[in-house]
């Protein structure tokens, strides 16, 4: 079995997320916020957004499919775009409080279900990817996250990807976003 951390190791960094969002985004201004982190991509407030819709709609969700049902039900279809519309007219700083809220909420009820190391092991069937463990759901929640902050990164870079001139060529955030890897895509 590969190297994995445990569970509350895994929660330290969920804890973290909306602190780490708030604290980069809280109170810039529009020129830094309105730039996506690939051509088409996702821009801040959409990454916020879609955070949001995955604290709603999938990652709890499915701990407790997993926990309830195992591999008799499989995960509901998450909807990566619900946030498009839901969110259009709120305010960042809203949205940032709302993610927050959530958040909190969300690792307060997966304390309450993972009661002991062996619920981790148990096993729930997402509809493309086969059986997947607890385990591996609570890990891919935290590098979503992360993958998502790096996201807003690389939107944030690019809001200034003229005004660096020529030192965008050592600029490697600069440079893979030129490149289209965006994340949103999963």
């Amino acid at each position: 079995m590969p190297d994995v951390l445990a569970m509350a190791d895994q929660i330290a960094l969920l804890e973290r997320t909306p602190r780490l969002a708030a604290d980069l985004l809280g109170d810039l201004s529009d020129r830094w916020l309105g730039t996506p982190d690939t051509a088409g991509g996702w821009t801040p407030r959409d990454v916020i957004g879609h955070l949001i819709s995955a604290e709603l709609d999938d990652w709890i969700p499915r701990v407790e499919i997993i926990l309830g049902d195992g591999t008799r039900r499989p995960f509901e279809p998450f909807d990566r775009f619900a946030h498009v519309q839901r969110d259009r007219d709120v305010p960042l700083a809203n949205l940032l409080q709302h993610f927050g809220e959530l958040r909190a909420g969300s690792l307060t009820r997966l304390r309450e279900l993972v009661t002991n190391e062996a619920d981790l092991d148990r096993v729930g069937l997402h509809a493309e990817l086969g059986e997947v463990t607890l385990r591996q759901l609570v890990a891919t929640w935290a590098v979503h996250d992360l993958d998502h902050l790096a996201q807003i990164h690389a939107a944030l870079a690019g809001s200034q990807d003229a005004a660096v001139g020529p030192w965008k060529k050592y600029l490697g955030i600069l440079t893979r976003r030129a490149e289209g890897e965006s994340v949103d895509s999963w």
